[in-house]
């Protein structure tokens, strides 16, 4: 079942950041403290109520596990002088419960918020992904998407990933 987060979720997608961070955490160290959270339980009740930031859960059959969510926020930059006008669903985390993966959670997570960004006019969907998280890009482009864009770094200190 997928469907729009709810308050009753909380627990399992606390679970759900905590995994986030770590495949981040261990892909860079330097960057992601680990185990973390994005949100405060506070911060995603917040969250959770604010259509502009609409969250998705995949639920298990009897609708009391989460075992994915994926975290989207409308965009449109409406009268920019460079940028288009058009309206844009960012996916700003999704993650399958790591006993949940290679069973299509992630998926159909992906295709529901492709369903809901054509129900709301939306040009495109975007996110970012880590380079450190090869098997999510791989996961991404099987999906048919692209990259749009690179962000690139120099580490100033030595030692440093």
């Amino acid at each position: 079942m997928i469907r729009r987060a709810e308050q009753r979720d909380i627990p399992d997608i606390m679970s759900l950041l905590v995994q986030v961070d770590m495949v981040h955490h261990n892909g860079r160290p330097d960057l992601f403290k680990g185990p973390a959270t994005k949100y405060s339980e506070e911060e995603l009740a917040v969250i959770l109520r604010d259509d502009s930031r609409p969250v998705f859960v995949l639920t298990d059959e009897t609708d009391s596990h989460v075992l994915g969510h994926a975290f989207c926020m409308m965009q449109q930059h409406i009268g920019d002088r460079v940028l288009t006008d058009i309206k844009t669903l960012y996916i700003d985390d999704i993650c399958v419960d790591e006993n949940a993966r290679r069973q299509h959670v992630g998926r159909r997570l992906y295709e529901a918020v492709l369903a809901y960004a054509r129900e709301c006019g939306c040009y495109n969907v975007t996110l970012n992904v880590w380079a450190c998280n090869p098997d999510a890009q791989a996961f991404y482009e099987s999906c048919g998407m692209k990259p749009q864009k690179t962000g690139m770094e120099t580490i100033l200190s030595e030692g440093e990933t």
